[in-house]
């Protein structure tokens, strides 16, 4: 029999996701029997190929796409790279100015750090206090030597998704490429490419309870972007490097399922999170919901507990087989306070008091009331004990 100390509820999956089980069952055959390189012209080999062809067209009807515009790359950070710094060393005869925001993933912002280093020009556009951009500001932050606008989808602390569609439209404007990270938004929202009128959009396996280590970045029809990685023919000359066949047929099949399951998912998953929210606001004073509960990820929240540290009710949780974050899983072992949250106005210290509770396909409303008893607990043991307080004026 499980005791409490026993069990396990997993509040994290903006992070991960596990791998479903007919995910599992799809991959197992190319670990073994099915083992063959892609590339080989023998039967076994040929199998293994036209299995990633059908993982290529599953993954590009759950995004709108047409099969030859999906590229598998080893993680939605390297479709990102591939997205962002070939874009501006392709275009940089043009230009050398890109605009991003200040919330992107740290991916992202990394290279658009180390393009910074190579002599190029990024502008980071403001958020409100929802995590949104200005349109009328981008409009504004558009040059003649504009070559790349990279937006993201859905954020992934706070969950907020901009208006992709509108930032597409001021892009194509001003003959100006678009690329989004879509790695949060993949299996929570619908998405379609053409609708959408997106240039690039990078995705991910894992966060669609497919398994690590393998992404796809989507590049439109007719936008010639270079070569990411040299030597083989792999991923028609633009991504050289045996495929990771495994990952490739488990990314397919997550995608099909998420396709499947995508209406029923979303609904379920904001039922539950309006249950634990208003769960929490009823029985936990002093707190903070960071970001708008509209145009947000179905399963996302982000809370603000006033006067303790939020590592701190993390590792209680986790004492009682809770998990949650502190923010993005990528820089959970910064101390540095959230740049996401810090770029929608939450003051310092409150940011160090946030926890990320993202819900998923095997979340349950008794996992929440389990959550709800354990986090007040913690709460409360903390602001006893804390130095900070309502009443020392921080």
């Amino acid at each position: 029999m499980t005791t409490e100390t026993e069990r396990q509820v997993y509040l994290d999956y903006s992070a991960t996701t596990p791998v479903k089980e007919e995910v599992l069952a799809e991959m197992l055959p190319y670990f073994t029997s099915s083992f063959g390189n892609p590339s080989s012209l023998y039967t076994v080999g040929q199998k293994s190929k036209n299995a990633i062809s059908r993982a290529r067209e599953q993954v590009a009807a759950l995004i709108g796409a047409e099969p030859t515009e999906v590229f598998f790359t080893s993680s939605g950070t390297e479709a990102d790279n591939w997205a962002v710094i070939e874009t501006a060393m392709w275009k940089r005869g043009k230009g050398r100015h890109i605009i991003t925001t200040a919330i992107e993933h740290h991916a992202l912002l990394h290279s658009c750090e180390y393009l910074e280093k190579e002599g190029f020009d990024v502008t980071y556009l403001h958020v409100d206090k929802d995590g949104f951009i200005d349109l009328d500001e981008l409009k504004k932050q558009v040059r003649d030597d504009t070559t790349l606008i990279s937006i993201m989808f859905a954020n992934n602390e706070i969950g907020s998704i901009q208006p992709v569609a509108e930032i597409a439209e001021i892009a194509k404007a001003r003959g100006v490429l678009f690329h989004t990270d879509a790695v949060q938004a993949l299996g929570n929202v619908p998405i379609d490419v053409k609708a959408l009128g997106v240039d690039m959009l990078s995705v991910s396996a894992h966060k669609i309870y497919g398994p690590k280590g393998v992404g796809a970045l989507y590049i439109r029809k007719g936008v010639n972007l270079p070569t990411h990685i040299h030597g083989g023919g792999q991923e028609s000359k633009k991504r050289a490097g045996t495929e990771n066949l495994t990952g490739i047929v488990g990314f397919g099949k997550a995608a099909e399922l998420s396709g499947q399951n995508l209406e029923h998912h979303a609904k379920t998953l904001l039922s539950l999170r309006t249950y634990f929210l208003e769960r929490v606001q009823a029985e936990i004073p002093d707190i903070r919901i960071n970001g708008s509960l509209e145009n947000r990820l179905p399963g996302n929240l982000n809370i603000t507990f006033k006067y303790i540290e939020g590592e701190a009710i993390l590792l209680l949780l986790d004492m009682n087989g809770i998990a949650v974050s502190t923010g993005s899983a990528c820089s959970s072992a910064s101390l540095t306070p959230s740049h996401v949250l810090d770029a929608i106005g939450v003051p310092v210290e409150e940011i160090h008091g946030s926890i990320r509770f993202t819900i998923g396909d095997f979340t349950t409303k008794d996992d929440l009331d389990y959550t709800v008893e354990k986090l007040k607990a913690a709460v409360e043991k903390l602001r006893k004990i804390s130095s900070v307080s309502k009443d020392s004026g921080f």
